[in-house]
């Protein structure tokens, strides 16, 4: 009688964590649309990746074209030193041919040595080679930049979306995770957060106003990548710039090139998932061949009587 009496309560109260969960875990995934967080920052909104989700992956097209943003724009100023050019031939990548990636690494001089002489020299780049800096070192970065621009190789995993609470309880619950928020993050940055300064607001030379970057009181050192690629009135400067016929749009760019820097920091999302997917199945049905093996051992066990 008294298990009875606890059933009813349990399972009342077992509703009452899902419905609260569910509650904080809407309230997480509607923070998104807000606006601002409790810092004044602006929340980057949950945008639709096709890497997203158990079964996501990467669309080879979009991997291709983010490359050439980061190819003409964005390695100008920023390394890549965790970025080999072999990547780019590899399977779950961008898949350009081996000879298109030799003759990419070609075009780079790669800094090797010490030879026979112990002078270190200059060769043509090969496709082993990591992705080569535009400076030699920190110091020349920060000479003539004014800072070192961070390395892109794993920006996508770095970056993050601040919701504050109690929206951040929301991304501990199973389907409320949100492992896209590098990409979320640096696509607003790129397409929303170059806006005016709010009246009043002083933006010092040699800074931008930036209404997603986090931690920097809305200042940026970086000018709108999209700049180099669009005029003032958001038109191309070179409306051929994507060779697959893709339209040139500022939206189109800072979704590209976002979509490529995820791929960097993890060129093995696809195998990983595909991974995880297939050691659930085995789970699965090794936890079920396991259930029914129980059942049919002590099958038999309520038939036996007891012990006089």
């Amino acid at each position: 009688m008294k298990m009875r009496m606890k059933a009813p309560a349990l399972r009342a109260f077992a509703a009452t964590l899902v419905a609260g969960a569910l509650l904080v875990g809407v309230a997480g995934t509607g923070a998104r649309a807000e606006g601002l967080n409790s810092e004044g920052y602006l929340i980057p909104q949950r945008q639709n990746w096709s890497f997203a989700g158990v079964f996501g992956h990467y669309d080879r097209a979009q991997l291709q074209r983010g490359f050439k943003v980061f190819h003409d724009v964005c390695s100008n100023c920023h390394a890549a030193s965790h970025l080999t050019f072999r990547e780019l031939s590899e399977p779950g990548g961008p898949e350009f041919t081996p000879a298109q990636v030799k003759a990419l690494a070609a075009t780079y001089k790669i800094q090797d040595g010490p030879n026979d002489s112990g002078d270190m020299f200059k060769r043509p780049g090969k496709p082993s080679d990591t992705w080569p800096w535009t400076f030699p070192n920190d110091e020349a970065a920060k000479s003539a930049l004014g800072a070192v621009p961070p390395d892109m190789s794993l920006l996508a995993k770095a970056r993050t979306v601040q919701y504050g609470f109690p929206y951040f309880l929301a991304e501990g619950l199973p389907f409320f995770e949100d492992e896209e928020q590098g990409p979320d993050y640096i696509y607003a940055l790129i397409k929303e957060g170059y806006t005016n300064p709010p009246k009043g607001f002083k933006v010092p030379t040699g800074l931008y106003y930036n209404s997603v970057i986090q931690g920097s009181n809305h200042l940026i050192r970086m000018p709108s990548p999209l700049a180099m690629i669009f005029d003032n009135n958001g038109k191309p400067n070179n409306p051929k710039f994507y060779t697959d016929g893709t339209p040139v749009t500022p939206d189109q760019v800072a979704r590209d090139v976002s979509a490529f820097l995820m791929w960097a920091a993890e060129p093995k999302l696809e195998e990983r998932k595909r991974m995880g997917f297939n050691v659930l199945v085995f789970l699965g049905v090794f936890a079920s061949l396991l259930y029914f093996v129980k059942k049919k051992i002590w099958a038999g066990v309520h038939d036996i009587p007891p012990a006089a």
